[in-house]
């Protein structure tokens, strides 16, 4: 019974996580759409960088980056606040049911971890250069976020037995 409270516990963490992200993303949305400016920009790289070239100069796209990126977290956040829900509501219940129970957590994880990891660490932190920036770069809170959300995808996929 304790791995599973642990199991569940974990994904209600992520869940708050994520929800705190998405909501400081919202409520102070211009702060962290110039994030998303400078990054797509490229205007913080290393001014000799051969890959300027992937700058993205339109603000609509900026816009509409960023918008994915609040969309895709408050995914994240939902789908394992249901996983985190449906887990508890079978916590008691025989392995199977509490298996079967894990699916939307597994989904919000992996949403998760492809968010920070593609997304940030992928996109922003190779393709667009991020590593590159003194001020602009946000590679080590990326990594942060998907290891420990990796962490957790682990352990909860973890088959649970009677």
């Amino acid at each position: 019974m304790i791995v599973r409270l642990c199991k569940i516990a974990m994904v209600a963490a992520i869940a708050f996580f994520a929800s705190l992200v998405a909501f400081g993303n919202i409520t102070d949305y211009g702060t962290n759409l110039a994030f998303v400016n400078h990054v797509l920009l490229m205007d913080t790289i290393f001014p000799d960088s051969a890959i300027k070239y992937r700058a993205i100069t339109s603000p609509a796209l900026h816009q509409a980056f960023y918008i994915l990126i609040i969309v895709s977290e408050t995914l994240t956040a939902i789908l394992c606040w249901i996983g985190a829900f449906r887990m508890l509501s079978n916590v008691s219940r025989p392995a199977a049911a509490f298996n079967l129970s894990k699916h939307w957590a597994i989904a919000g994880l992996t949403f998760g971890f492809l968010l920070w990891q593609v997304a940030f660490q992928s996109m922003g932190g190779e393709w667009f250069g991020m590593w590159q920036s003194q001020s602009w770069n946000g590679e080590d809170s990326a990594f942060r976020d998907f290891i420990t959300i990796l962490g957790v995808l682990i352990f909860v996929a973890m088959p649970d037995a009677d």
